[in-house]
């Protein structure tokens, strides 16, 4: 077989790393090349070229394999053992090279490095580790570089990626034990987990370690994260909820990515025939907002679910919540609580903190709720003011349809 150069190699290896959804770079510390004669690299600054995944996510960095080769044969990979697929593998020099090349080149802020199981799983990530430290220690690049780890490795290896990482993350693949089991025989859901309450306890005594101790070593500044596939197998979307919110519990990740399951060449009769609609993903990343940042408790987003356990499609998860629960409603803007008006379907919480800065001064009117909300139409049913009360429109049985987004159909000519 004749071997194959690196743009041959970097084809087939981004192609193979666009499952991957959890590759964001926020959280991360500030540092910068700026006062060193031979660092290089940045987090900070808009020296980049964004690209787009379809939907919407934008990546910044060079995300790679280092091999697509796998010892594994998960049912819902590409790289899977069994998988007829062109096959590369990067040594961790030429990682290296193509990182620095595209940074000098203004493509990227950073590194997304993750891989298939190649001899082993401590081979695998000592060869990644080997990566993050030459651009680390031999070319002091200060850009930012997240580690896909192997749970499977041994936790002193995944130890040393966190060292040398601003994001590590472990993949909990998907969102119920009999679901990993049957497809993706080769792993552990205890294992994984294991793996990740171990990076747990690195991040507490690092963090603890910076207390005491002003040059203790940094640890993953950027914390852990893990992904899930979506419409794989049968779990629901409460499923999937309840799920993330225990991640988030037992191991104080920064996110929980959710990637829908997409039909794969040469796939196992034991998948899906179909994608899941990528609206779906979307609904449940609402609903990871809403457990973050508006105050819902993961029984109640999973009250906001129908009857089969998933979320509507044509309406948010706040929405949905609110429409099951009306006698939380109406609110009064001028008197509500905080926890009460982030409740409100089309208040955001910037939104709610301008009412409540702005109501220490004068009485809000409708209008000047107006002012600060994309769509009054959706606020309305919902909320009271000096000079609104929605009467019965809190209880139309039509309410859900005339909230509802409108679908059209895009004209493929219109000017």
């Amino acid at each position: 077989m004749a071997s194959q150069t690196i743009l041959q190699k970097l084809e087939i290896l981004a192609d193979a790393a666009k499952y991957d959804a959890s590759c964001a770079s926020s959280g991360t510390a500030k540092k910068n090349s700026l006062g060193s004669a031979k660092g290089i690299g940045s987090t900070e600054g808009m020296g980049i070229c964004h690209a787009y995944a379809p939907d919407g996510r934008c990546i910044s960095l060079l995300k790679i394999l280092l091999t697509n080769h796998c010892v594994f044969d998960c049912h819902y990979c590409v790289n899977r053992k069994s998988s007829n697929v062109a096959r590369a593998r990067f040594t961790p020099q030429e990682v290296v090279d193509l990182t620095l090349a595209f940074y000098r080149r203004n493509y990227i802020e950073g590194l997304f490095l993750s891989s298939g199981i190649v001899k082993n799983s401590n081979h695998t990530m000592e060869q990644i580790v080997e990566v993050a430290r030459i651009l680390r220690e031999e070319h002091d690049f200060r850009g930012y570089i997240h580690l896909k780890t192997i749970p499977e490795a041994d936790a002193e290896i995944v130890h040393q990626a966190g060292l040398y990482a601003d994001r590590v993350s472990i993949n909990v693949e998907l969102p119920t034990d009999a679901g990993l089991t049957r497809l993706a025989p080769d792993k552990d859901a205890r294992q994984i987990e294991g793996a990740m309450g171990n990076v747990r306890s690195d991040l507490a005594e690092a963090k603890d370690a910076k207390k005491r101790f002003r040059h203790a070593p940094r640890f993953a500044p950027a914390g852990q994260s893990t992904q899930m596939i979506v419409g794989a197998d049968a779990a629901t979307d409460a499923d999937i909820v309840g799920k993330a919110s225990r991640l988030y519990d037992n191991f104080r990740l920064r996110r929980v990515y959710y990637s829908a399951f997409s039909p794969i060449p040469d796939a196992s009769a034991v998948l899906p025939l179909k994608r899941p609609p990528l609206i779906r993903e979307h609904r449940l990343y609402q609903s990871d907002w809403l457990m973050r940042f508006y105050g819902y408790k993961p029984t109640e987003v999973m009250q906001a679910t129908e009857a089969d356990g998933n979320l509507p499609l044509d309406i948010d998860p706040k929405l949905a919540w609110a429409l099951k629960f009306r006698d939380s409603f109406p609110v009064d803007v001028n008197r509500a609580t905080k926890e009460q008006l982030l409740r409100v379907p089309g208040l955001g919480v910037k939104a709610v903190h301008k009412i409540l800065a702005s109501r220490r001064h004068r009485t809000l009117r409708l209008d000047d709720v107006a002012r600060l909300t994309l769509s009054i139409t959706k606020v309305r049913p919902f909320i009271c003011t000096v000079d609104w009360r929605p009467v019965m429109l809190t209880d139309r049985a039509d309410l859900r349809s005339l909230l509802a987004p409108r679908t059209e159909q895009l004209e493929l000519f219109a000017a």
